[in-house]
């Protein structure tokens, strides 16, 4: 006879951790120890997971907790805002939006944002037109304006 163990799912939780940096602290541990995932274990997936990225973006994780305390978790592209400032190497918007502008995207960075925003599950039904339009939503409420942009 052979048991057969079913695991179920605790929780999911949203984080926001610095890609190939992460530490073990108070930040990620709040949101695991609840849960009782071991914090360690996560980082060390987590780092060796975004070795690839740029080190201390902010990556937004669902982490999904079973009941056998293991974990799976899905790394999402960067926020749009991020992947902007990024783009324009400033480290924040407009304090004032439409009135102040802060720099100046190009239509050929928005475009490879949004091919790199279109690859999250959350963003396939939208297709690259319609996250392309996303981008320069983003960035207008953040203060940069794009160059030859028609509405």
């Amino acid at each position: 006879l052979v048991k057969t163990v079913t695991m179920s799912v605790v929780r999911s939780v949203m984080l926001k951790v610095p890609s190939a940096t992460a530490k073990p602290g108070p930040s990620i541990g709040q949101a695991l120890g609840p849960l009782g995932v071991n914090m360690s274990q996560f980082v060390k997936e987590f780092n060796d997971r975004t070795s690839a990225y740029t080190p201390g973006i902010p990556l937004p994780v669902k982490l999904t907790a079973l009941s056998d305390r293991t974990f799976t978790f899905e790394i999402r592209t960067p926020s749009t805002s991020t992947l902007i400032l990024q783009s324009l190497g400033i480290t924040s918007g407009s304090t004032t939006p439409g009135t102040k502008e802060v720099g100046c995207l190009s239509m050929e960075a928005v475009y490879e944002i949004a091919k790199v925003k279109v690859r999250d599950e959350a963003n396939r039904d939208q297709g690259l037109e319609g996250m392309c339009k996303t981008v320069v939503g983003t960035a207008r409420s953040m203060g940069v304006s794009v160059r030859d942009f028609k509405e």
